[in-house]
């Protein structure tokens, strides 16, 4: 490929020169370059070796351009033979060296997105293996006679396909949140209202877990253009982790104020908090503590939601002290 691209900027210059040799002889020539049967001056051949001296240096300001391109374009056909850790050298002049480093991102995020569709695969096929290991040797003892079928063996059947159901209908959400694809029923709201709903949805757990839940609603509220169902489907994610990593006697805090972009919400826990580590991958995708029982696609989807509406999310967290989910959605 790069050969080629060289070939025809070669041709394409030599013609070019050619071109402009025979015009000038021909102006030499029959312009004034003979005079009454004697030459006209020096130009008939100061102006070939000109044409030369010229040929050479534009020969060499192409060259210079065209390597790197030529290196770009070997790169790109790297990548589209499936290759993505193909890399072009960032050289040349200042446009070139911008578009190395252009698709330099490029491939970087196509190499990104390989690995995370076959670390999402792996995650899949590791996640519904084992409800299915429980399902298929369930069902071979009854067909054995191992077990009589009853209540109990039919009630941890319908488990299992529960938690299969639930994971493929996150990925489905999460999928279609992420390709842009969710449809959204927006309507006005308050965030206070917001707020006061997902309090009321886990003041029962919390009761049982010990754990003291508490909003905190700024008076100067700004309406939400947003959908009720997914946003609230974000605040019952966060205020459910919360509860489920903060022991007995803490506390955790949902809460709504003003910012500068909108509204901002936040779920603080009094927890065990996230290690460094691991704070920057918990909006990932099967991301979870050793201890967690869930499917690790809860924040991504949080995260998905969020950014469906407009917004941001982000977390903190110091260990041994807690965690605050924050997510900010702009203001109708």
């Amino acid at each position: 490929m790069r050969g080629r691209f060289f070939r025809r900027i070669a041709i394409g210059i030599a013609l070019f020169f050619a071109f402009v040799f025979v015009a000038g002889w021909l102006g030499a020539t029959f312009g004034g370059g003979f005079h009454e049967g004697r030459r006209a001056g020096p130009w008939f051949l100061v102006f070939p070796i000109l044409l030369i001296i010229g040929f050479v240096a534009f020969g060499r300001v192409v060259r210079r351009t065209a390597r790197p391109i030529g290196e770009v374009m070997d790169a790109a056909a790297r990548v589209a033979e499936g290759d993505y850790t193909a890399r072009a050298k960032v050289q040349g002049p200042g446009d070139v060296r911008d578009l190395a480093r252009a698709f330099n991102r490029m491939a970087e995020r196509l190499q990104t997105n390989e690995e995370q569709r076959r670390n999402l695969l792996a995650d899949v096929a590791h996640e519904l293996r084992t409800p299915l290991s429980v399902i298929r040797g369930r069902v071979e003892g009854m067909a054995d006679g191992l077990y009589e079928p009853g209540g109990g063996d039919l009630a941890l059947i319908g488990a299992e396909t529960t938690v299969m159901a639930r994971l493929l209908d996150d990925l489905q959400l999460l999928s279609n949140a992420e390709a842009g694809a969710l449809r959204l029923h927006r309507e006005r709201l308050e965030p206070g209202e917001l707020v006061e709903t997902a309090e009321a949805a886990h003041r029962a757990e919390a009761a049982e877990r010990g754990v003291a839940l508490r909003t905190e609603v700024a008076p100067d509220m700004r309406t939400l253009d947003v959908d009720r169902v997914r946003i609230g489907e974000v605040l019952a994610n966060l205020v459910s982790n919360a509860l489920r990593h903060t022991p007995a006697g803490g506390t955790v805090t949902v809460g709504a104020a003003r910012d500068e972009a909108g509204m901002a919400f936040r779920v603080t826990d009094t927890g065990e908090g996230i290690p460094a580590d691991e704070l920057a991958h918990v909006f990932d995708r099967f991301t979870r503590s050793p201890e967690s029982r869930g499917s690790g696609l809860g924040l991504a989807i949080a995260k998905s939601l969020v950014q469906a509406h407009g917004g941001t999310i982000s977390a903190e967290s110091e260990p041994g002290r807690g965690t605050t989910i924050r997510f900010v959605l702009p203001a109708a």
